[in-house]
Order: structure tokens, then sequence, then C-alpha cells
């Protein structure tokens, strides 16, 4: 039996990979820079090239490993090929056979917000839970939805994309994606930037927050936490549209647990008690039993879940 996988967390800047038992056990990390010139023409080869150097200097023999799985910013369809992916320089790319002729091993792809989800499922905060949704709150929003222990990625790879649900329906200003309203256009770390931005424009109210320059999300968490009544006001605002886009998702996939990740998660607890605040106002039934969790894989989630991809 084959002994070994390899998890590859694939990003703009950099690639993290990791070295993992079949049981989940992460037994080496590393990373190189993501080489974007000539539109990304060289990541697939690189990443080939560094998992055979790695694992031959490390000492796991190739031919024991039972494949690698991979993480991409963008959306992947069931056969593992990517419809673009701006930050890579990519375009149509034929992300898993491509790397099997590469490495000649089998090789998964997903979305990477929903192979962190995974990771989270395996061996996270949601470990032993099959019914699972993960947001993550970063420069966007992204997330990936677990149902009956299976990844969400529906017909065309399009599933999940919580980021983009319309959350409020009179926003004048455009989302990235071309829509309204959507949840990233307020629960991102632009997001509430932005939206704090404009309010204190339109606010002659004394706040720690019009000495900040430039604002970041991180100011405006710990001006609330520090007791500033504006910031207050403005965080409460953000969980309870979170908390209105979770109750979506919630509505459709029934989860046991919801995962709060990505780089706003690092505000803490306080994430979790302003969602408790506001979810029950929009769900009903059993769905109010949810429980709302941190992530706890950080920067390896990518990697544990892209591995996870084989379990």
């Amino acid at each position: 039996m084959k002994q070994y996988i390899f998890g590859v967390d694939l990003g703009g800047t950099t690639i993290k990979l990791g070295i993992f038992t079949g049981g989940g056990e992460l037994l080496h990390k590393w990373e190189i820079p993501t080489d974007t010139r000539d539109r990304g023409s060289r990541i697939l080869g690189d990443i080939a090239a560094t998992c055979r150097e790695t694992a031959d200097r490390e000492g796991y023999p190739f031919e024991e490993f039972a494949g690698l799985g991979i993480g991409i910013p963008g959306t992947v369809d069931r056969e593992g090929n990517v419809y673009g992916c701006v930050n890579l320089g990519w375009g149509y790319t034929r992300v898993r056979s491509v790397l099997e002729d590469l490495l000649g091993l089998p090789v998964r792809a997903g979305n990477d917000a929903d192979v962190a989800a995974l990771g989270e499922m395996w061996q996270g905060a949601g470990k032993g839970c099959g019914d699972l949704v993960m947001f993550t709150l970063g420069t966007g929003v992204g997330g990936g939805v677990i149902s009956g222990g299976n990844l969400i990625r529906g017909a065309h790879g399009f599933g999940a994309e919580i980021g983009h649900m319309c959350v409020c329906p009179d926003e004048t200003e455009y989302c990235n994606c071309g829509k309204r309203g959507c949840l990233e256009q307020y629960c991102s770390a632009s997001g509430i930037v932005r939206q704090t931005e404009l309010a204190l424009s339109r606010s002659d109210r004394e706040s720690i927050l019009r000495q900040k320059d430039p604002l970041t999300a991180k100011d405006i968490f710990d001006a609330c936490k520090a007791g500033d009544a504006f910031a207050m006001e403005r965080v409460d605002r953000f969980g309870r549209l979170l908390a209105l886009g979770m109750s979506y998702v919630a509505s459709v996939t029934d989860p046991e647990i919801i995962v709060i990740g990505g780089g706003v998660s690092a505000a803490g607890t306080i994430l979790t008690e302003v969602v408790r605040r506001h979810y029950g106002d929009f769900s009903y039934g059993r769905q109010k039993e949810v429980r709302f969790v941190l992530a706890e894989l950080g920067n390896d989630a990518g990697i544990y879940g892209s591995a996870g991809l084989f379990i």
C-alpha cells in the first residue's frame, strides 16, 4: 500500500507543499516562489520538480507516493481543469492531466477555499464532522461546503462561491465579480475597511479610527475590543451581514459546524461572538444549533486539504 501523499497549496506569490501519511500526519513542509512569468507557464513544471527533489532529499521513496492533491485559486471542474486564474496568469489550464504526465502519479485538484475546508474537516477545527461550511475572510471572501463528507463543487466548479451571495440588493458599488451587494463587499478585510471609511466620511462622531492612516481591518477590530463605540457599531454590522450569509448557506446545507478562517479570523473570538449574536435572527429550527468555530490549521489548511482529496 502506498504510504505518502503530496499536498500542494498554489498561491499567487508562493507555493506551499507538504508530504503526508495516509493517516493525515504532516511529515515535511516547504515552499517555493510562484513563477508567474510567461503567463505562469513554468508553475506546473516547478511543482513536479520540487516534489521529486524534496522526496529524494528527505528520504521518501517516490514510488511510495499515492498521488498529489493541489488547491488552486480559481474555478476547477471535476476533471481538474482550471477556467482562468488571474493571479497566476492562466487561461484554461489542464492542471490534473499535465501534472500526471510530469509526475507519473494520480493527481486531484480543487479550488483553494474548498480544499482548505476539507483540511479543517480532516485534521482541523471540524475534525470528525462530515457536514461543515468554511468561510475564509481575507482580501476577499471564499469558502467551502462539505456535505456528508463530500465537497460540494457543482456542475461547473462554481459551487460554494459564498463570497458572491447578495446580502444587500440596494448596494450601488460593484463587486470585483461584476455584481452588486456581494458578501465580499462587506465582510472581507477590504470590505470592512471600505464600509468603515465610508461611514466615517458621513459622520462627525469621535473615533480612534480617525487617527489610523491607512486604516486596516485589524485596526477596526482592535478599536472594537478597546470599547470604541463607532468601531463597535461597524463590527456589529459586519457580523450581522456575515450571519445573514451564513444563514443562506445553512438553509441549503444544514451544517453541524461553521468554521471561520482567513486573515480576518486573527481577530479571534470576537468574530464568533458577533456572528452568534445575530445568527438566530435569520435561522430557524435545528439550524440554530450550528456551532461557530475558528479555523485551527492556519496557513497549512490548504496543504492538509489538498492531501485530503485522496482520503
